[in-house]
């Protein structure tokens, strides 16, 4: 098939993804509502918004915070499956995304990039390894004191963009394309509300990756771990022989975990790592919460056992006290459902190439939504959106990426309803 490419065309990415990443959506782990914050539906009206003024009827906002909206098929072919492109509206709470400032930095030339409004923050070629397939393009990043929110909303823009393109331009066939924007993503709830019976699609791909070109099709596994001390309090004056802090439990525990393996700063391709997110309490009673991740759930299996046996091995010292481990899952590797449809995958692939790409199939050190969407029924890789140093505040997105990421969207469509 020759290369396809959007002749012509006057894209509104850029201009969607400045409007976007001003809009304040972090999301907060601590908070049980649905969505875990308001705010992210500010967002989210904007995106209805702006689909109703395309031309597409049926677009809806949900107590829940999901956008849904279709682009109706223009084939005359019956059995072209429905796709669904899926992109998160909120951002890590990792960095604060208040203040959004972005800057372009237009034909960047290599040179480092230290951003004005805290200039110890600074973007080196020699540190982020995908700019060096960057230089003479336009460079987003935010102003040295915010994330940027390029994850996701780099996804977003580009989802909106290509549905434009789409429903302004008949001649380009393609069977019924719903799409759908969550909320919650970063912090593991992102298709907790889903409906899949009212999504109503076949196969599905977020825009949620990283480098120009790739198409991930496997994650981590992911559980949470939740462990509860229970110490033996005493007032301080009398407690010789009495008290055991639960502070210091937990911190023995930490102190326990090795220090060159299993943790996310010293590993990487398949390694997985068990994890420390969060510490509360007080002599009484204290918390530590874990994310575990391994690509395989033995490998999940082997890492929780691991920690209930230093946690056990520690408890000894401590002979009035008691620990309660709590797993829950949170994903599984969606490449167990993936390798069951491989149309899905490579016909990503295939739009890839055809917009003039390398194409490349990673594995993730992470999750997406496709990962649980994939579980729920809809199988659902993940597609570059061009988006670097996630959750960090010199985060960085290309202009010439989300073009092309544009692009692979609307190629996709076609090519779904070419081999249907």
């Amino acid at each position: 098939m020759p290369k396809t490419s959007l002749t012509n065309y006057q894209y509104s990415t850029v201009d969607r993804f400045l409007r976007y990443v001003q809009i304040d959506t972090q999301s907060d782990p601590q908070s049980s509502t649905n969505p875990s914050t308001e705010k992210q539906k500010n967002l989210s009206r904007v995106l209805v918004q702006e689909l109703q003024e395309m031309g597409i009827a049926d677009v809806e906002l949900d107590e829940w915070g999901y956008v849904y909206a279709t682009i109706p098929a223009n084939t005359d072919k019956a059995t072209v499956p429905t796709i669904c492109f899926c992109s998160h509206v909120d951002t890590s709470p990792d960095v604060t995304g208040a203040g959004v400032k972005p800057i372009i930095h237009q034909q960047w030339n290599g040179a480092d990039i230290v951003l004005p409004d805290d200039e110890t923050q600074i973007i080196r070629l020699a540190d982020h390894p995908d700019l060096t397939n960057q230089i003479g393009n336009d460079i987003i990043t935010a102003s040295g004191t915010t994330l940027l929110g390029a994850d996701n909303k780099a996804g977003v823009a580009e989802i909106m963009d290509a549905a434009q393109y789409l429903l302004t331009h008949p001649e380009v066939k393609h069977g019924r394309i719903r799409l759908l924007f969550t909320p919650d993503e970063e912090v593991g709830r992102g298709t907790e509300k889903v409906d899949i019976e009212k999504l109503g699609a076949d196969f599905g791909y977020t825009i949620d990756g990283e480098a120009l070109g790739t198409l991930e099709d496997e994650t981590f596994s992911a559980d949470a771990v939740k462990i509860t001390v229970q110490g033996v309090s005493t007032h301080p004056g009398f407690a010789k022989g009495k008290l055991e802090n639960a502070l210091k439990i937990v911190a023995d525990l930490l102190a326990s975990l090795p220090k060159t393996s299993l943790s996310p700063e010293t590993t990487e391709g398949k390694e997985g790592f068990v994890h420390p997110t969060r510490f509360d309490g007080n002599q009484d009673q204290a918390v530590l919460e874990f994310i575990i991740r391994d690509f395989t759930e033995v490998g999940l299996q082997e890492k929780e056992l691991y920690l209930q046996n230093k946690l056990n091995d520690i408890l000894a010292n401590y002979p009035g006290s008691t620990a309660q481990l709590v797993v829950k899952e949170q994903y599984r590797n969606m490449k167990q459902v993936l390798d069951q449809y491989p149309d899905v995958v490579e016909n990503a692939l295939e739009a890839i190439r055809r917009v003039g790409l390398s194409a490349e199939r990673r594995s993730i050190r992470g999750g997406t939504d496709g990962s649980r969407l994939s579980f729920m029924g809809l199988p659902c890789p993940n597609i570059f959106a061009g988006e670097h140093a996630f959750h960090s505040r010199l985060e960085w997105v290309s202009v010439q990426d989300m073009q092309k990421a544009v692009d692979v969207i609307v190629t996709l469509a076609q090519v779904w309803e070419e081999r249907s």
